[in-house]
């Protein structure tokens, strides 16, 4: 890949705002300081310029501009990444966030989502017609991203990972070209998007299966956390032998008022068990007996239309973020032991949740050979901090460190991106698998051979004396 250039030359600047529907902002414009803000507040980054396509063509001519002009070329949809990497410093952003748009075709279970749509786009426009389709735990995420990095979800132990689910994508290449890949068009392509993120080109639609979800159903237990390790124990044990359409995750996390909530302990840090139902709240109830035996210290079990129930969870934006990953094929009482004692290291009060996510279901008995190993483990530790003060800073990293380190006589090597910001090549190649990672590097080649996609968990192209290393074992 050449040396980019830094910044954006007055001409062509002045060419591309004629050519695009949308706006082109730069530093200085009243709208620039909001475009360039994204989820995670550390990132600070400073485009050229942020361009709000509204057509694919406008997309097609950013991408030919950045190649005319030497520029770092990134792509935002969500901008949910913890790393930034919807942004680029002095190059050019697409922003995708007016192609937002959904919709549903009720017989044939299929619903087209634009690239710059959220989770809470989707789940809006699928909900009346009582069809859903596996997404995150959060409604802001971007679908784009989230579905081309795998797609961890509440329904994906019932409906299979949102990758599983994807029928086809619209994308527009490195060249400008606009390309279909399906099943039967473009097929090697096709699975390289099922993991491999977005080093291919720029997703302007997306098509996903849908499934009937006419009932959901919401639980959230909250127990003192030093009854955690006993907690976890008794999740574990119900998770091994639940049906698919149970899942949810333990989290200790710090909770905010609710009617639900008493007023001690807002504020305080607690264990928390978050249960997901794809049926009613007396199927809920019934499979959660033996935690609520458990007598909680507040207790949500409710009906919840799907849509209400990812907006339940989200996580506020601005905070500084740091995460990570670490995968398991067993929960040992050893590991739960040294999970629940980190806890008590988080930094509280803050947004920071040390979460448990059970995998297993439609995600693990799946055959494809999708670029997303992680799939077939039990358990996913996921320590997400969040905090206000950069003084924090190094004990916010240490303490996610430490998370993962705990893991490590039980862990499998695997790693789903989407989960942990920039943590080297070795940490890519280990999420899609070695034999995976060079199959995708020749895909890389053919569609992207000069990287001009390389904003992201990044695939170098095949035959560029890149060597990918090979990935620490579990």
């Amino acid at each position: 890949m050449a040396q980019l250039k830094a910044a954006m030359s007055d001409t062509a600047l002045e060419a591309l705002r004629s050519r695009l529907t949308g706006p082109v902002l730069t530093p200085g414009g009243p709208e620039y300081e909001d475009a360039r803000t994204v989820f995670n507040g550390m990132i600070d980054l400073h485009p050229s310029a942020i361009a709000e396509c509204a057509s694919v063509d406008d997309v097609r001519r950013c991408v030919e501009c950045a190649r005319e002009e030497d520029l770092e070329l990134s792509v935002r949809g969500g901008g949910h990444s913890v790393a930034g990497m919807g942004l680029t410093d002095g190059g050019l952003v697409i922003d995708l966030r007016r192609m937002h748009s959904v919709t549903v075709d009720p017989e044939a279970m299929e619903a087209r989502v634009g690239g710059g749509a959220l989770m809470r786009d989707l789940d809006a426009t699928t909900a009346p017609f009582g069809l859903a389709t596996t997404g995150g735990r959060v409604s802001t995420t971007g679908v784009a991203g989230f579905a081309l990095g795998g797609g961890s979800g509440w329904l994906e132990r019932k409906f299979g990972l949102a990758c599983d689910n994807l029928l086809n994508v619209d994308l527009v290449t490195a060249e400008g070209d606009r390309v279909h890949a399906s099943a039967g068009e473009n097929p090697e392509l096709f699975w390289a998007l099922h993991g491999g993120g977005g080093n291919f080109g720029v997703a302007t639609q997306l098509a996903f299966r849908l499934h009937p979800l006419p009932r959901f159903s919401l639980g959230l237990l909250l127990f003192h956390p030093d009854t955690g390790p006993g907690v976890v124990r008794v999740y574990r044990n119900l998770m091994d032998e639940a049906p698919d359409e149970l899942g949810g995750g333990v989290i200790y996390l710090v909770p905010q008022p609710e009617p639900f909530i008493p007023d001690e302990l807002v504020g305080t840090l607690m264990c928390a068990v978050v249960l997901t139902c794809v049926g009613d709240e007396r199927m809920l109830r019934d499979l959660a007996a033996p935690l609520t035996r458990m007598g909680a210290e507040a207790e949500l079990l409710t009906d919840m239309p799907y849509a209400e129930a990812q907006k339940a969870l989200d996580d506020p934006p601005g905070y500084r973020n740091y995460w990570s990953v670490e995968h398991l094929n067993s929960l040992p009482d050893e590991f739960i032991e040294r999970f629940c004692a980190r806890a008590h290291q988080m930094l509280v009060p803050s947004p920071t949740q040390h979460v448990l996510f059970p995998f297993g279901g439609a995600m693990d008995r799946s055959k494809a050979d999708y670029p997303v190993p992680w799939r077939h483990a039990a358990w996913a530790v996921h320590p997400l901090a969040m905090w206000e003060d950069p003084a924090d800073d190094h004990h916010a990293r240490d303490w996610v460190h430490g998370v993962c380190e705990d893991t490590e006589p039980w862990r499998t090597g695997d790693v789903y991106l989407n989960f942990v910001g920039d943590e080297g090549s070795e940490r890519v190649v280990a999420g899609r698998g070695l034999d995976n990672h060079q199959r995708l590097a020749e895909v890389k080649r053919e569609f992207d051979p000069d990287n001009v996609f390389h904003r992201n968990h990044n695939i170098w192209p095949a035959h560029t004396g890149y060597q990918p290393p090979k990935p620490r074992s579990g």
